[in-house]
């Protein structure tokens, strides 16, 4: 505990330049007494730590001093540039990661940078493209700058539209980037890649000083779903499609064995095209038993598939 503490007191003072003892003590939370031990222990294992006593003084490194102390380990370091592996549309990360590379203890950024090397994270898959989201360094630094943005934004229901944001917060779900932002007081959540147009406003964002990403994510995506004319479907499916189709629904109600490889599931759907889409997709690996609407219509399908093909 008392090495971490010191290698804190260390980079406090690289960071902060001249720092008092009081101010050390409560960013630790410590005692004074016992920053003043610590910056004794640090002069004599041969950091250059001076204090300057009087008004205006306090605790400083020798000017033009430098140290490789990250207060990383081996494990953390290579875990940190392994994450910046994945592609992020963002120069000033790039500029970031070789600033923290350059900062690694010597014996820690030859493993960390072969381990960077090793994995790639990207969002784009062998059979779909990634999605185009050329207004996400817009987004971020509207978001962290707390500023107000003029947009054009395309809803699948009302089309492209002008709108006035309050950014609030970025969130990568799945493979795509998501804005939730505020929009006459009211809170919305926008998909990144159907921003047609992005100006940064010189106005404050009006938005809550302190926010949970996680929770307003969760009641953006339950409010949608609440919203979405579901379908509850009853089917038998081949074991070998069992997770394929369950991969693709909002919901397993239930599931039991139904014989000779095969399982009766309870599933919801968002909608009945969401239904119709998947299902036709799996048949005739599964079969449909309600509703009965829902059956003819796969029915008709295949009937006029059959037609056209015989």
């Amino acid at each position: 505990m008392r090495a971490d503490r010191l290698l804190a007191v260390l980079m406090l003072l690289r960071h902060r330049g001249r720092v008092t003892a009081a101010e050390i003590a409560e960013e630790l939370e410590v005692s004074v007494r016992t920053v003043l031990r610590d910056v004794e222990s640090l002069s004599a294992a041969g950091v250059p730590v001076y204090t300057d006593r009087g008004r205006g003084g306090g605790i400083r490194l020798l000017p033009g001093y430098r140290t490789d102390l990250t207060g990383l380990t081996e494990d953390e370091s290579k875990a940190l540039l392994a994450s910046g592996a994945g592609r992020v549309d963002s120069p000033a990360f790039a500029s970031a990661m070789r600033k923290v590379a350059a900062a690694l203890p010597e014996p820690h950024r030859a493993a960390a940078a072969g381990a960077a090397q090793r994995i790639l994270v990207r969002p784009d898959g062998f059979a779909r493209p990634r999605e185009s989201e050329p207004y996400l360094g817009l987004l971020q630094h509207a978001v962290i700058d707390g500023l107000r943005v003029r947009c054009s934004y395309r809803s699948p229901r009302s089309g492209a539209a002008e709108r006035i944001l309050d950014p609030v917060g970025l969130v990568h779900a799945g493979d795509r980037w998501y804005l939730l932002a505020r929009h006459h007081g009211a809170d919305r959540t926008y998909r990144v890649s159907r921003f047609d147009a992005v100006e940064l406003l010189d106005e404050p964002a009006d938005r809550p000083v302190d926010v949970d990403l996680d929770a307003a994510f969760d009641a953006s995506r339950t409010s949608f779903r609440e919203s979405l004319a579901t379908t509850i479907v009853t089917v038998t499916v081949e074991d070998e499609v069992r997770d394929l189709l369950l991969r693709n629904v909002m919901e397993t109600l239930s599931s039991s064995p139904a014989g000779a490889g095969r399982s009766t599931v309870v599933v919801r759907f968002g909608g009945e095209g969401h239904a119709l889409r998947t299902l036709w997709s799996l048949t005739p690996k599964v079969e449909i038993h309600s509703p009965a609407g829902l059956r003819a219509k796969v029915a008709d399908r295949a009937a006029a598939a059959s037609a056209l093909y015989s």
